[in-house]
């Protein structure tokens, strides 16, 4: 019995990969009028994965276990796909509208305006560059646009945008920067490096599942050192205003919870979710405010937010008919198969033969079993950043 559940629990780690794209659609257009921006901030730059990539992942041609993002329904609630995982638009989508500014176009589309910010952000992307997690055994990424990578495209934008380091510090000051959220991928190719063999005996399977949990457990560490050294650079370069988001409460997410199918009540906690799921994503959490709490102490002039996901994502389910969600359905993907309490079946994803589309996503918490609605993203939008999940403040609104 153990080592089934934990064989669930690690196939439900490896959902959380991300969403891969096929065709390149065009990014949607900003508006032409001049941007009324808030709180001085007339740019924002960003790095992270499948939660914030905008279109670089489709740009640069990967297919995957999710190639049908690259097509509707995916993207059906703004005029069709775009290479975001969702029925629409993102939080950072929401925060750049929020702020006055355009939609930041990703790094890779050539032809984009880049006046107002830059969307780094790559689906699939880990904190640790692939040679670090490769020196482990872990060779599962499926891109090389690692927080590195998209930290080093930064820094040649920047050099290449700027004429002088006070020119680039000036500009940074007047920007906000995303670090994240980054590093959960990190952790689902440690378990699907050390996923089960068929043509294993079951003690030889059990061994590499614990190889792959013990895995995600080392990586933790490390894992955060990169996000926070990652804002330690864009700070030394003259950002003043910094988020830095932690993990999603990944025991609540519907993939997870059809993959593992405990069916021991005392597993799941008053909110119907996975207890040990969350205590990870927690462990993640905790080190990263840590990190970040010694950042504030180097940096005292700058503001360094954390954006709470883990309780956005709570509060959501908590309050999901007062939020707009049909509380029957917080659980369940809009777009999937399979039916049953959660709607998700691994071997048909969004998009697949045999997958249906809810009537009203903007209802459904969860787009994908793994991505939230647009509506959802919405709503965590307004949590972090005008209702204080996101603190310090990065940025003032005014009052409504």
């Amino acid at each position: 019995m153990a080592a089934k559940g934990l064989l669930r629990f690690l196939v439900a780690l490896l959902l959380l990969v991300g969403c891969l794209g096929r065709p390149i659609p065009p990014s949607p257009s900003p508006s032409s009028a001049p941007p009324k921006t808030v709180d001085g901030i007339t740019a924002i730059y960003n790095f992270g994965d499948s939660i914030s990539d905008t279109g670089n992942f489709i740009r640069e041609g990967a297919v995957g276990m999710m190639e049908r993002t690259g097509g509707l329904p995916y993207g059906s609630a703004i005029g069709g796909p775009t290479g975001r995982c969702s029925d629409g638009y993102l939080m950072i989508d929401f925060l750049a509208k929020d702020l006055g500014l355009p939609l930041l176009s990703p790094y890779l589309d050539k032809g984009a305006d880049f006046t107002h910010g830059v969307n780094f952000a790559v689906t699939g992307a880990t904190a640790l560059d692939t040679a670090t997690l490769a020196k482990m055994g872990v060779n599962m990424a499926h891109t090389n646009s690692s927080l590195g990578v998209q930290l080093q495209r930064f820094k040649d934008f920047m050099a290449s945008t700027t004429k002088s380091s006070s020119e680039m510090r000036e500009k940074l000051a007047s920007s906000l920067v995303m670090v994240g959220e980054i590093g959960g991928n990190d952790y689902n190719y440690a378990f699907a490096t050390n996923r089960p063999q068929a043509n294993n005996s079951g003690l030889y399977n059990i061994g590499h599942m614990l190889t792959g949990a013990v895995e995600s457990l080392v990586l933790v560490p490390q894992v955060v050192n990169s996000i926070t050294s990652a804002a330690k650079e864009v700070l030394d370069m003259g950002a003043t205003r910094v988020v830095i988001p932690g993990n999603f409460p990944l025991g609540c997410v519907p993939s997870y919870l059809s993959a593992v199918n405990e069916q021991d009540k005392a597993s799941y906690d008053g909110n119907g979710c996975l207890i040990g799921l969350n205590l990870f994503a927690q462990m993640h959490n905790v080190l990263l405010q840590q990190g970040i709490r010694e950042l504030r102490q180097m940096y005292p002039s700058a503001t360094i937010a954390y954006a709470d996901y883990f309780t956005a994502y709570v509060q959501m389910l908590r309050g999901a008919s007062k939020m707009g969600f049909d509380a029957a359905s917080a659980f369940k993907a809009c777009c999937g198969a399979g039916g049953g309490a959660y709607n998700v079946d691994v071997d048909r994803m969004c998009g697949a033969t045999g997958t249906t589309v809810c009537a009203r996503p903007e209802e459904y918490l969860s787009w994908d079993g793994v991505h939230l609605t647009q509506h959802g993203y919405k709503v965590m939008t307004e949590l972090l950043y005008h209702r204080g999940l996101a603190s310090p403040a990065p940025v003032k609104f005014p009052r409504q």
